[in-house]
């Protein structure tokens, strides 16, 4: 009981410093986010088209409909294609 009373201050600070870092990272993705999104879709797509598939999917996934629709546009097929599919195993609906 001893051992645990001790790391209750524990636990709290380390959710502490993980959400700090989340709330971070998140900053992170949205200012990347806005960068994209002010830029011209046929430029925003060649280097979307590059980028690690995760960083990808976090600023798509993060972008206004309607400017990613004009960025998958200008992308090649097959990457649009990919990060379409991926979108949409991110945003599946869990029901258990």
């Amino acid at each position: 009981d001893k051992k645990v009373a001790e790391l209750k201050p524990l636990q709290a600070d380390l959710k502490k410093v993980l959400a700090l870092y989340d709330k971070k990272e998140d900053e992170k993705i949205a200012s990347l986010v806005k960068v994209y999104e002010s830029m011209k879709p046929q430029d925003a797509a060649k280097i979307l088209e590059q980028l690690q598939m995760s960083i990808l999917l976090d600023v798509a996934d993060n972008m206004k409909e309607t400017k990613l629709a004009l960025i998958l546009a200008k992308m090649d097929a097959y990457k649009a294609k990919e990060v379409t599919v991926e979108l949409a195993n991110r945003r599946k609906v869990n029901i258990n």
